[in-house]
């Protein structure tokens, strides 16, 4: 099967069956074409997913094709942005039909999910790679940042955490217990808090996904804001299903584990005060922004120790 007949047999379908006044022009020509609306900027990112690394060796693709999508849409919840599309940048070691047709639904069900069309992208032979680029909208100057955390203002994150860390050791496991397959189903198929980012906007001083752990990516979130925290490891949202897999050793996971696709952000007390009870429900205060730079940690079982960390890419600190 030739490049183009494997667009137009897997991907073309993505780009047809969903509609998208935002989108000018799509799949088949040079470039893509997307009208941004007056007063609204343009919020995109790109994620880098190579096998191996990022996802198992021979992982399901139907799972592959939800997770890759997921993880790029994360991004624009935690700016706050609406969806409009997404291009696909994908290198395969060969054109195999069943591969490809289970990677088309999960990629269709994902994109059908998060309200995003395809607009786009490329195909080559090599090692399994993929790019995802997703492009979404948000209120001209409104989109969150990681850059606004101030002193006094409460750390919260969505969710529960580390449930995707745990379920690394069960990937191969024949017959999971229910408490595998939850933890199994938050790595297999997260959520990106599109809903909870887009209601952020003007009530949060700033915001991540949690991709790379709580850790690290608060830590990311201190450092652009020039200012520290202390979390209470005591509050740490963890899941009935983490805790009776890892016992003791649960926070260390909620503290370190990254592909949950929670949201972690800072909120000035006076805006949680008058927030709507909908939106704190979403919600679980875990700490306190401080101005002493530098992230605390307080509360925690003796096994969290001073190893939690997140993830890095290239080995080196966070």
């Amino acid at each position: 099967m030739g490049e183009f007949e494997l667009i137009r047999r897997y991907f073309q379908p993505l780009a047809e069956n969903h509609g998208s006044e935002a989108v000018v022009l799509g799949v088949g020509d040079d470039c893509a074409v997307q009208r941004i609306p007056e007063g609204r900027d343009l919020v995109f990112s790109i994620d880098t997913m190579v096998e191996g690394i990022h996802f198992p060796q021979e992982y399901c693709p139907d799972y592959l094709g939800w997770r890759a999508l997921a993880a790029a849409t994360s991004d624009l919840a935690a700016m706050g942005a609406a969806p409009v599309c997404f291009t696909l940048a994908l290198t395969l070691p060969e054109a195999n039909e069943q591969w490809l047709t289970g990677f088309a639904r999960g990629l269709s069900s994902a994109s059908e999910s998060f309200g995003l069309v395809l607009a786009g992208g490329d195909t080559t032979r090599g090692p399994l790679v993929l790019s995802m680029q997703v492009h979404g909208t948000v209120r001209r100057g409104e989109a969150l940042r990681r850059s606004g955390a101030r002193a006094g203002d409460l750390v919260l994150v969505s969710g529960t955490l580390g449930d995707a860390g745990a379920a690394l050791d069960f990937l191969e496991e024949p017959r999971p217990s229910d408490d595998m397959a939850f933890v199994l189903g938050r790595y297999h198929q997260p959520r990106p808090r599109l809903d909870l980012g887009a209601s952020m906007v003007g009530l949060a001083s700033s915001c991540i996904d949690i991709s790379d752990g709580l850790i690290a990516d608060l830590g990311h979130v201190l450092k652009a804001s020039g200012v520290g925290a202390t979390v209470d490891v005591s509050k740490l949202p963890l899941s009935a299903a983490l805790c009776s897999i890892k016992g003791i050793e649960a926070a260390r996971y909620g503290l370190s584990s990254g592909d949950d696709y929670e949201l972690c952000l800072t909120i000035p007390p006076e805006r949680w005060k008058v927030a709507p009870e909908a939106l704190k429900q979403q919600l679980t205060i875990i700490g306190a922004v401080e101005q002493n730079p530098g992230l605390r940690l307080r509360g925690g079982p003796d096994a969290v120790g001073n190893n939690a960390a997140g993830f890095d890419h290239f080995g080196g600190g966070s």
